[in-house]
């Protein structure tokens, strides 16, 4: 019986996977640029809606605490007038009583609901005071929420502006960098990724510039320089540890940033 033969599965070469890091870095580096372009105004906007969503919150208590002392007040006022007509009501009673006992009896109560009507209008007093402290605290929310938003609509405006003009680029990189992902096994897709963000200007993988490391410019030895050459293997600055890459693969690779189909 015939035996179909099976072709082996060709292995990525060390410079095809120099070209694709690269390839990967570039794109990256200018995702950064469009995101640097953006700078702080993300969370410029952020800070500002959580500054506002603060703010209601704020206000929507004072008002709710403006209301409770209005019906505390209205309360106090109906006290009153249920202490005043139980004096009246007292106060005719004491022209029929039949003995001193009942008399007393009554200025009791009468004595005891003035008492109440005064410690009612110490109480609307309070609640007035009260209603004009948080008044004020609210006039003052509620014009510092009024800037807040204004400079919220700006930002949002600004942000809206420039993500307008580079969102489409933005997309069409992010797309090529999950492509050049996939050409790069996963171990050197974890360093690269690993170094890149340990790194202040986000480069993981840098070209030898004059006989230095693209990224942090300490000299490379002649022979570690032939190895790079070579592309025989993945070599990594022993200074920094970004990826070291020949500059002929990086003159080689070009990133179009136009939008794919």
């Amino acid at each position: 019986m015939a035996t179909t033969a099976t072709a082996p599965k060709t292995e990525t070469s060390v410079e095809e996977k120099m070209r694709a890091l690269f390839l990967l870095q570039q794109v990256d580096s200018s995702i950064d640029k469009i995101r640097i372009v953006r700078g702080e105004l993300p969370l410029e906007v952020q800070d500002l809606e959580d500054e506002v969503t603060g703010m209601e919150t704020r206000i929507a208590k004072l008002e709710e605490e403006l209301k409770e002392a209005e019906t505390e007040i209205k309360a106090k006022k109906t006290s009153i007038t249920e202490a005043q007509a139980l004096i009246k009501k007292y106060e005719g009673q004491q022209n029929n009583v039949r003995n001193n006992r009942e008399y007393d009896s009554l200025t009791k109560e009468i004595e005891f609901q003035n008492l109440e009507i005064q410690l009612s209008e110490k109480k609307i007093k309070e609640h007035k005071a009260h209603i004009d402290t948080k008044n004020d605290l609210l006039k003052d929310a509620k014009k510092v929420m009024k800037e807040r938003k204004d400079d919220l609509s700006h930002k949002k405006a600004e942000l809206d502006d420039i993500v307008a003009e580079t969102d489409k680029e933005e997309k069409s990189l992010i797309k090529k960098s999950g492509k050049a992902e996939k050409l790069i096994e996963e171990r050197l897709l974890l360093a690269y990724k690993r170094i890149r963000g340990s790194a202040r200007n986000g480069l993981g993988v840098v070209t030898v510039q004059r006989d230095s490391c693209g990224g942090c410019f300490a000299k490379i030895p002649p022979q570690r320089q032939l190895d790079i050459r070579s592309r025989k293997k993945v070599i990594v600055c022993e200074h920094c540890g970004r990826i070291l890459v020949d500059p002929d693969i990086a003159s080689s690779v070009n990133v179009d940033t136009k939008e794919e189909d």
